[in-house]
C-alpha cells in the first residue's frame, strides 16, 4: 500500500472515511452522489492524495457534512516540502523591529 501523500491527506482521509462509515454507505454510493471515480474516493480516504477543494465540497455536499471539520486544526507544516516556514505573524513582527 502506498504510503500518505502528507500528514494534512491523511487526517483528512481519516475524517472523510469515518464520516463515510457513521452513515453506513459504501465508497462506491459516496463516489455515485458526488461524482467521481470510487478508486478517487479510496485514494482520498487512504490520504495518497491531496483532494481539490471542490473535491472535499463535492464530497461533503454528499455526506452532508461540514467540510470545514474535515480540515481543522490542519497546519502547514503538515504539508512536506515547503520551502518557506516563515508565518504572516514572523513577518510583521520582523517588520516591526526593523521599524518599517
Amino acid at each position: 500500500m502506498a504510503e500518505p501523500h502528507s500528514e494534512a491527506s491523511r487526517i483528512v482521509g481519516e475524517r472523510i472515511r469515518a464520516t463515510r462509515q457513521q452513515l453506513g454507505l459504501s465508497q462506491e454510493d459516496v463516489a455515485e452522489m458526488s461524482e467521481m471515480h470510487v478508486t478517487n474516493v479510496g485514494k482520498i480516504e487512504r490520504g495518497q492524495t491531496n483532494p481539490s477543494l471542490s473535491t472535499l465540497v463535492a464530497l461533503a455536499g454528499a455526506l452532508n457534512a461540514d467540510p470545514g471539520v474535515w480540515v481543522a486544526g490542519l497546519t502547514a507544516k503538515m504539508i512536506p516540502g515547503r520551502t518557506h516556514q516563515v508565518t504572516a505573524a514572523d513577518l510583521i513582527r520582523e517588520r516591526r523591529l526593523r521599524g518599517a
